[in-house]
């Protein structure tokens, strides 16, 4: 399987005057950020709120900035999160992806809107019960 790339597009939400940036990302599953370049952070002028140690594909291991919030598009979707600053292309990892319900395709060699929600991004939640407010258990059938 080759490189699959998208276009999506960056923007900072607490600051709307500045223009949203349309940038070509990597998609890879096995990453899990959003990674951006230096450059981008300072063009969207995103705060630092953390650094974060980040271990790399050859073992190292360093800190880098943590910014944010970033609000990424793709087609009909968007989602926000935090964004590693690392390396010099836009990296779009899992968590960003599975927000806005995105697939890859490789044998098209690209990055699309899920085809089985193509209206709305679908996300598997589980709905957690106060045990309060269960009914009791039948001694019988338990």
């Amino acid at each position: 399987m080759g490189l699959i790339r998208g276009s999506v597009t960056l923007a900072n939400p607490t600051r709307p005057e500045l223009v949203p940036l349309p940038v070509s990302a990597l998609a890879d599953t096995g990453a899990v950020h959003l990674c951006i370049p230096e450059h981008l952070a300072i063009q969207l002028e995103l705060a630092e709120l953390e650094r974060r140690e980040v271990v790399l594909a050859d073992g190292r291991r360093r800190t880098v900035p943590y910014v944010g919030p970033v609000e990424v598009r793709f087609g009909n979707r968007r989602c926000f999160t935090g964004a590693m600053v690392l390396g010099n292309e836009v990296l779009l990892g899992a968590i960003p992806m599975e927000d806005m319900d995105l697939v890859l395709r490789p044998q098209l060699q690209s990055l699309e809107v899920n085809p089985e929600s193509p209206n709305l991004p679908t996300s598997v939640a589980m709905q957690v019960e106060d045990a309060r407010h269960r009914p009791p258990i039948d001694a019988g059938t338990a």
